[in-house]
């Protein structure tokens, strides 16, 4: 059980919301390492839903490498990540003190929430009609909502108000809601060797993105048919289907519609972040780092 948990760890990352959790708190003028405990328990977190998402998704690549369940096997990988849920619900509970409470209800809402956008993900597989608000709903649970909390945690045990623990969380929100869709961009548009998932996988599995149903909201009648025959022909090679709704996305300006999309939950985000009473320096700071992590497509 443990040794898929280090092994999932070990793989690496941007370590993103654990960074946040300890940003958050050093924000507001308050030793990072007050929020260590607390940055551990999110990326421990984080981890467990890579192993499950990957199970659910059937993926055989995460950062590059064999996912858990296509390592070992279905059951070893749905025991560690529960294993590692667990770890985290504990590491939440050393240290904090007074601040405890807190980061436990925020962390427990935190968690249901992103099962809730994990489901909603599921249940788009099926649904005849998703739009394109239903999809932005579903990734702010499963992705964005993440990294608010992680944001608020920090701002928690630094004891900042609730007022700029709400607008940091909305600034993390936000920034995940672009991150996501700049991930389904990535998805179909990114460079095999630097993306370190399979390329196309979204289009393979039948997935609806962003782009998928923005393509769908615009195509003309003709496109739409094609658009829909292409992503329900399960008989079709992979790098034909992938080469196809590529260039039925190109055609409808789909690429630049998306980035135009994820610079408005950016430009909000930021918004946010000028009216967290912090640090102006320290601000910027978080700023460049936040735009570094999204233009990661460039």
């Amino acid at each position: 059980m443990y040794g898929p948990m280090a092994y999932i760890v070990g793989l690496g990352g941007k370590r993103v919301r654990p960074l946040l959790t300890l940003i958050g708190c050093e924000l507001f003028d308050t030793d990072p390492r007050q929020a260590l405990h607390a940055a551990i328990a999110v990326e421990l977190f984080h981890n467990f839903s890579l192993i499950h998402d990957d199970i659910l998704d059937k993926a055989p690549l995460r950062r590059g490498k064999a996912t858990v369940h296509e390592k070992w096997n279905h059951n070893i990988a749905l025991l560690s990540g529960d294993g590692m849920m667990v770890l985290a619900f504990d590491r939440l509970s050393r240290g904090h003190n007074q601040h405890t409470g807190a980061l436990l209800k925020l962390f427990s809402k935190t968690g249901l929430e992103v099962c809730e956008g994990q489901q909603e993900d599921m249940n788009f597989e099926t649904a005849d009609e998703v739009s394109v608000n239903d999809y932005l709903h579903m990734i702010t649970n499963k992705t964005a909502v993440l990294l608010g909390c992680s944001l608020q945690m920090g701002a928690i045990c630094a004891g900042a108000s609730e007022q700029d623990q709400a607008h940091l969380y909305e600034f993390g929100k936000h920034v995940g809601i672009a991150f996501q869709i700049l991930d389904d961009i990535l998805d179909v548009y990114a460079d095999h060797d630097k993306f370190g998932k399979q390329v196309g996988g979204d289009i393979i599995a039948h997935k609806k993105t962003f782009l998928l149903l923005k393509a769908l909201e615009l195509a003309d009648a003709t496109q739409r048919q094609t658009l829909q025959a292409l992503m329900a022909d399960a008989s079709m090679a992979n790098a034909d289907k992938v080469s196809r709704v590529t260039a039925l996305y190109d055609a409808l300006n789909i690429r630049q519609i998306a980035s135009q999309e994820a610079n408005l939950h950016t430009e909000t985000a930021l918004r946010h972040l000028a009216e967290t009473n912090a640090d102006a320096a320290k601000k910027e700071d978080l700023k460049r780092f936040a735009e570094n992590l999204l233009h990661r497509h460039t």
